[in-house]
């Protein structure tokens, strides 16, 4: 299927490994003019060549520097992906003020300063797509990393919020929700905790018992980043042109909602 994303230009954020990398390679390969993105030159040179895109954009969008960098780079931006982000696994106890607002600018204002440098370009020129990469935790948060699922349900807020003032201007605003996804720093994890969890020994054996563990899903295993690479060349391109404001949850059916 041509997604019809040749000659779009795509600013993928946080592109240089995981779910950024797996999107970038995606849209590369239908088509668009992927430009790579991350704060690390040589990891985002590497991924960059990987993929095959023709630019590389470095720099902290958690800075108005950074952030002004990665648009000099970019150019005319068609498709912004606001992947970039961070997360740990600290508690109420210990996600201080100042942990709540340095997770705050990386999730939500580094997209927002994306979305100032870009969308302006895609009204004029009639046509754009600008995707939040989410999550489940925005509206179903739990007890720990309260600041991180906090962040999420800000992406999820703007990103209809944007789309609301996008009206009619042939540019949307859309969210990708990932479920628990199977990066490569996430299988060494679940396998360093297997033993002492009682998963298994074999692979196969212990991510079904893993994420009956953590993500209890219809489809009994974790997400592939490929997946979540689909949902979002789906809503970048054409055919996706009468979606506005929505949430394309991609979670094997951790959250249960009829919405």
């Amino acid at each position: 299927m041509d997604l019809q994303l040749t000659g779009r230009r795509a600013l993928v954020t946080g592109s240089s490994s995981g779910l950024g990398e797996a999107i970038a390679l995606l849209l590369a390969q239908e088509g668009a003019d992927v430009v790579v993105h991350g704060r690390d030159e040589a990891r985002t040179r590497a991924v960059a060549e990987k993929v095959g895109a023709k630019a590389v954009a470095v720099g902290d969008l958690a800075t108005d520097e950074g952030a002004d960098a990665v648009a000099a780079v970019a150019g005319d931006v068609d498709v912004l992906v606001n992947n970039a982000g961070a997360y740990d696994h600290l508690g109420w106890a210990d996600s201080t003020p100042e942990v709540w607002l340095r997770t705050y600018d990386v999730n939500v204002v580094s997209g927002v300063r994306m979305i100032h440098r870009f969308v302006p370009g895609m009204r004029a020129r009639g046509w754009g797509r600008v995707i939040q990469i989410g999550g489940g935790l925005s509206g179903q948060p739990m007890a720990m990393q309260p600041h991180y699922n906090a962040t999420l349900a800000a992406r999820h807020n703007l990103a209809v919020s944007l789309a609301r003032d996008l009206k009619g201007t042939g540019v949307t605003s859309n969210v990708v929700a990932p479920g628990a996804i199977l990066v490569d720093s996430v299988q060494r994890l679940l396998t360093e905790m297997a033993p002492e969890r009682g998963w298994g020994g074999e692979w196969a054996e212990i991510e079904r018992n893993a994420a009956e563990d953590f993500v209890p899903n219809d489809v009994g295993r974790f997400g592939r980043p490929e997946e979540i690479a689909g949902a979002v060349a789906y809503l970048a391109s054409p055919y996706a042109d009468y979606i506005s404001g929505a949430t394309l949850r991609v979670d094997g059916g951790t959250i249960r909602s009829v919405q």
